[in-house]
């Protein structure tokens, strides 16, 4: 890991030398802008509109716009007084339970590894923390910009994540649009809630990845390979109408349940289906009434839960050759 940072931890008369790591990086794929009629890369030139000419940058300075068209400047001298003092130091301030921090306030997390002859101090902080259960809320300054932070424990490793302060984050209230406080359909909550229950899983960061990244590299394997690649285009997402339909369906597609139930039981295992309301009639009473079932128009027997049963009416018995001579 490439260091970006070397100071120390403070709190109390107690310092503790750290070096600095980055704990995530970006993997997001960088496409260049390219001049389509020769296929070079464009540049970018740093040019000044009045002069009309390129400059370099030991002729760059920097300033800040207080007014349309007016600056105030500062030379480098300046801007380094700024964060000379607190460049190499992370002053803790407090300690507070993680739980109270809201998560939009984070920003950036780091890996802080211990420097030079701190190793001691570096794990009694670590343990220190780890026992209390608590997180120390500090300030650093990193590449000119002052931050708040938040120190914590993390397996084996102290780590420090960056925050917004709170005038940088804007307030709920300027969100247009939101809907009125009301009260929820009964049934509805209770729909939601049990989805809910049904895609809770414990957290598993491995399963999830980016499906954007990994198309386009697909993308870019097949073009230097000259081949044809397509992709096919997502299914149209509609409307919700009915939320107590999308929500059973949403809960029904968790469970695998299948909407229709399927055919009826056929085989060893079926029983035989009667008229509802119906008596079976014994076997004698069957045999008597035979012969004039045989004569008589068949007559469909009517199921409440299905609709009407057809009757085949017996085939009549062939008279044998024997039967006929006599």
């Amino acid at each position: 890991m490439h260091t970006v940072w070397k100071g120390a931890i403070s709190f109390g008369l107690v310092h503790v030398p750290v070096k600095m790591f980055s704990a995530t990086e970006d993997k997001d794929i960088s496409l260049r802008y390219i001049h389509k009629e020769c296929g070079s890369p464009l540049s970018y030139v740093r040019k000044c509109p009045v002069c009309d000419k390129e400059v370099a940058w030991e002729e760059i300075g920097k300033g800040y716009e207080y007014e349309k068209g007016k600056f105030v400047l500062f030379d480098k001298e300046e801007l380094d007084q700024l964060t000379e003092e607190s460049s190499k130091s992370i002053t803790i301030l407090d300690f507070v339970d993680l739980t109270e921090i809201d998560p939009i306030y984070f920003q950036k997390t780091y890996y802080l590894s211990p420097d030079q002859a701190g190793a001691n101090a570096y794990r009694l902080l670590m343990e220190a923390m780890r026992q209390t259960g608590k997180i120390g809320i500090a300030k650093i300054s990193i590449r000119s910009k002052s931050s708040l932070a938040a120190i914590r424990v993390l397996q084996d490793c102290i780590a420090i994540e960056t925050f917004f302060y709170p005038d940088e984050v804007r307030p709920v209230s300027q969100v247009p649009g939101l809907p009125e406080p009301g009260q929820v359909n009964d049934k509805e909550l209770d729909m939601a809630k049990l989805l809910i229950s049904q895609l809770s899983t414990p957290f598993e960061p491995a399963k999830y990845t980016d499906d954007y990244r990994q198309r386009m590299l697909d993308l870019i394997t097949h073009k230097i390979a000259g081949e044809e690649f397509h992709i096919a285009p997502a299914r149209q997402e509609t409307n919700v109408i009915d939320l107590m339909a999308a929500l059973q369906a949403s809960i029904e597609a968790v469970q695998h349940i299948p909407s229709d139930p399927g055919p009826a039981k056929t085989g060893a295992g079926a029983k035989p289906r009667t008229a509802a309301g119906t008596k079976k009639r014994p076997a004698k009473a069957k045999a008597a009434s035979a012969g004039a079932q045989a004569d008589a128009p068949a007559t469909p027997v009517v199921d409440e839960a299905t609709g009407p049963i057809p009757v085949i009416a017996p085939k009549p018995k062939r008279r044998s050759a024997k039967s006929k001579d006599a």
